[in-house]
């Protein structure tokens, strides 16, 4: 008897069909249609026959069975949320839900965002599953390399540019970058002056840079630019900051302020190197890198 597909399999199977019959320049993916045609071929009769946004308050999506008397299943997503990368990656994301989950949940699933703190509950390791097929889906490794070079330092523009190209929000990207460069980096999401969760490059992580966002909230440096909210920076492009502001070497940072969810996104590139003299314990996964997961260059995140 096979073992069931899990999310990266189930993700790459659909790449290479996409990748057969439309070729290597094919994004963004439609979701809307693969979803419907992928599962209309493959589970006939219980296909995806719905997709729509609708008012659900509370709620960025939604997989749903088909009322008594009718087969199948539909998709709906939050169509309060204004961002297209965000409402592209709800979609892959509930029909990472249909192919791993609907047997076990016959009766749907809601995706609340709030839920995604829950990693230590059944429904959150579900919920941390679906978002590494959506990952895999929308942004696979392969494409992502050829956009950008593991071993390039890189610009926020060039992240923005294959967040366009993949129709993802510009965390998803830089999440996805991150799980295959080589460059030291960490990204940092703050608000109100403290770290809400961090997440670093393994690079990164092994040299000791990077942030326990668990336990005692973590301030984030007055001197940076994430603390600099009300003055007119162009963050975006970035600018080098002293040993000691975030680490105790210099550290390039790049933030913007994403004003719709009141929040601040930091990158931080450090030069490479092999070592980190810290005298901070072995580095514990927190909260956000349980949900999201540490994803290996060869399964093909976002």
């Amino acid at each position: 008897m096979s073992l069931p597909f899990g999310p990266e399999r189930w993700a790459n199977e659909i790449t290479m069909l996409l990748n057969q019959v439309l070729g290597a320049e094919r994004f963004p993916i439609d979701v809307v249609e693969l979803a419907r045609e992928y599962s209309a071929q493959r589970f006939a009769g219980d296909a995806i026959s719905m997709v729509k946004g609708a008012d659900l308050p509370g709620f960025d999506g939604a997989l749903y069975r088909a009322p008594a008397g009718k087969s199948g299943w539909g998709i709906v997503y939050n169509s309060g949320i204004t961002s297209v990368g965000r409402i592209n990656f709800t979609l892959a994301h509930e029909f990472g839900h249909y192919l791993l989950h609907r047997v076990d949940h016959p009766n749907g699933i809601r995706c609340v965002a709030q839920d995604v703190v829950r990693w230590d509950s059944a429904y959150g390791q579900i919920e941390h599953q679906a978002n590494r097929f959506a990952a895999n889906l929308l942004m696979p490794l392969d494409d992502f390399r050829r956009q950008i070079d593991p071993r390039a330092k890189i610009e926020l523009d060039m992240i923005s540019h294959c967040a366009d190209r993949y129709r993802v929000s510009l965390i998803a990207a830089i999440l996805r970058w991150l799980a295959f460069t080589e460059r030291r980096a960490v990204l940092v999401v703050s608000r109100d002056g403290y770290i809400l969760w961090s997440r670093a490059s393994d690079s990164a992580l092994k040299t000791g840079a990077f942030f326990r966002t668990k336990g005692v909230p973590i301030e984030i440096p007055a001197a940076s630019l994430a603390a600099a909210q009300d003055l007119i920076i162009d963050g975006r492009t970035g600018v080098d900051l002293a040993p000691g502001v975030w680490f105790p070497e210099e550290v390039r940072e790049m933030t913007i302020f994403a004003e719709q969810y009141d929040f601040a996104i930091s990158l931080l590139l450090l030069e490479n190197r092999d070592r980190y003299i810290s005298l901070e314990e072995e580095p514990q996964e927190d909260t956000y890198d349980r949900i999201v997961g540490r994803e290996r260059p060869e399964s093909s995140l976002a």
